[in-house]
Order: structure tokens, then C-alpha cells, then sequence
């Protein structure tokens, strides 16, 4: 099967990296390749730069080719999975840039578009993937409009798609896309992270993203192993210990889903806390309780 290495991965933790910035309000490179270093050695298999806890949205695109560059360095023998994304000619100039710089990957964001066809969605995807045959193809899908037909007649007309990041927060209607689209053609991964990975395990998921993973990545990579051997009681175990923190990321409609995640990194003297708006710094108040959470894992 095609892109068999990249398909076992995807079927793991797909780990999410923070952008580091320095004071200056520059990425921070040199953090930037020890933070992609430490979740590569911790074991994750899948890196994907440029994601949702990267800040995607507030990056230029120099700085999207600069994360890609230094991930695909740091990531050793690693799956590096770039995101790309906007418009259609933006994202083929990011995953052609993906290619030459090593990744195997690209994750296709969610198009930003206030009127998004069916068919349209196929086209979208499609003029991205053609452009890039020699990689494997991600979908990040967040819009329960998009059928599992949908699926199935994009990986005729693109056989590079392989995996499907699913983030519409509805178990029952990823069951459903998924056996409608095919379910042993794409590696189906939960994309909401690992409060809604045991649901989605249930149901047919094989891998999950995580941001956590950048400040405890023993403790994302505990959950998948017992999410793999079917052990849900011992993975609600570890799904306790997690809820605190990804509340915290959740709260106010993910307001500080990327707040949360770095400020933990600051409190371990990894990076910096700093966000660029429309995120925000966390409050004393938040710190204070983030600092709780991380003692309670030993990680204080």
C-alpha cells in the first residue's frame, strides 16, 4: 500500500508544536528545533508544524516556510506532517516548499471560506494533493457538512489522501463519514485531542492530535497506548488526570487553547509564554491554577 510508513504513524499521537516567539515577537528558532527535538525523542512518530496550536493564522508565510524548515531538521527520523492552507495557490506553493524541504506530509487546513460547496470541497483538496503526488495528503475536516461521499470520491480523483483529521465534535457522525467514506482507505485520526480521543477510539479512530504533548508527552503517549490495546478503563484514568488542563484550553471557547500550552512550557523553562493576538497571555489567576495542574503530574 502506498505510503504504508506514513499511514502506521498517523495511527499514533500526531503531535502539534507551539511557535516560540522571542521578546523581540520573532519566531525563536533555535527553542523552536529543542521543542520539536524533545516531542521526537519522548517517541512521537508525527510532528505536524504550522498547526492550530502553532498559530497558524498568525503567521506570515515566511515564517510558515521558516517552522517547516527547522521542523524538518529537528525531527530526526521522525514523519514531518506541514500544515498548509488559505487560498488554493498559497497552499500549493507551502506543500511544494513542504516537499523540498524533507516533509512526507501535508495537513490541508480547513478552507477559510463563509460559503463552502460539497463540491467545492473536493475541488479545493484536490488541486492541492494533485500538485504533490509524491506526499501524503492529511484532511482536516471541522465541517459536519462534509459527507463520507465526499471522501470516497476525493481519494479517486486525489490517491494521495490518506488520513483524515476528524474535528467535528460528533462521535456518532464520524462513524457514520467514516464507513460512508471508506473506512480502511484513510488512517482516521480524532482531531479534537485527548478529552474526545477515548470516544472516537471507540467508534473507529486509530490516532489522535495533541498539544499537550509538547508539555507532557509520557503522559498523551500512556493514553494512546492504552486507547491502542482497547484498556479504556486505564485510559479514563489518564483521561482524569488530562481534564484539568485541556478545560483549561477548552474554557471560553478555546480562547486559550494556545495559551494554556505555552504558558505550561513557560512555567518548565522551555519557552516563552507569548502569543500573538487574538490569543492572549493567561491571567495571574490562570497561571496560578496551571501551576496546580503541573505540580499534580511532578512536573512543577
Amino acid at each position: 500500500m502506498a505510503f504504508e510508513k506514513q499511514r502506521q504513524r498517523l495511527a499514533g499521537v500526531v503531535g502539534i508544536p507551539v511557535t516560540p516567539f522571542t521578546a523581540a515577537g520573532d519566531v525563536d528558532a533555535e527553542t523552536y528545533g529543542r521543542l520539536v527535538e524533545r516531542l521526537v525523542l519522548s517517541g512521537v512518530e508525527v510532528v505536524t508544524p504550522n498547526g492550530n496550536t502553532g498559530e497558524f493564522y498568525a503567521l506570515e508565510e515566511q515564517e510558515t516556510r521558516q517552522c517547516l524548515e527547522v521542523t524538518t531538521k529537528a525531527a530526526r527520523e521522525a514523519s514531518v506532517l506541514a500544515g498548509v492552507g488559505h487560498d488554493v495557490r498559497t497552499a500549493v506553493k507551502a506543500a511544494k516548499h513542504a516537499r523540498a524541504s524533507g516533509a512526507d506530509m501535508v495537513m490541508i487546513h480547513q478552507p477559510a471560506h463563509p460559503y463552502v460547496s460539497r463540491a467545492g470541497w473536493i475541488d479545493y483538496h484536490r488541486a492541492i494533493a494533485n500538485e504533490v503526488p509524491e506526499l501524503g495528503v492529511v484532511l482536516y475536516v471541522r465541517n459536519p457538512a462534509i459527507e463520507g461521499a465526499d471522501l470516497a470520491h476525493l481519494a479517486e480523483v486525489a490517491p494521495n489522501v490518506l488520513g483524515v483529521k476528524y474535528a467535528v465534535p460528533d462521535p456518532v457522525r464520524f462513524r457514520t463519514v467514516a464507513r460512508d467514506a471508506g473506512y480502511e482507505r484513510f488512517v482516521w485520526i480524532a482531531g479534537l485531542a485527548e478529552l474526545s480521543a477515548p470516544g472516537y477510539f471507540a467508534v473507529g479512530a486509530t490516532g489522535f492530535t495533541s498539544g499537550l504533548v509538547n508539555v507532557a508527552p509520557q503522559i498523551s503517549l500512556d493514553l494512546f497506548r492504552r486507547l491502542r490495546n482497547r484498556d479504556f478503563d486505564g485510559a479514563m484514568e489518564v483521561w482524569d488526570r488530562i481534564r484539568p488542563f485541556e478545560e483549561m484550553r477548552a474554557a471560553h471557547g478555546n480562547a486559550n487553547n494556545v495559551s494554556v500550552v505555552k504558558d505550561a512550557l513557560s512555567q518548565l523553562g522551555l519557552c516563552r509564554p507569548d502569543v500573538r493576538p487574538p490569543s492572549r497571555l493567561l491571567t495571574a489567576a490562570e497561571r496560578d491554577q496551571l501551576f496546580e495542574i503541573l505540580s499534580s503530574w511532578g512536573l512543577s
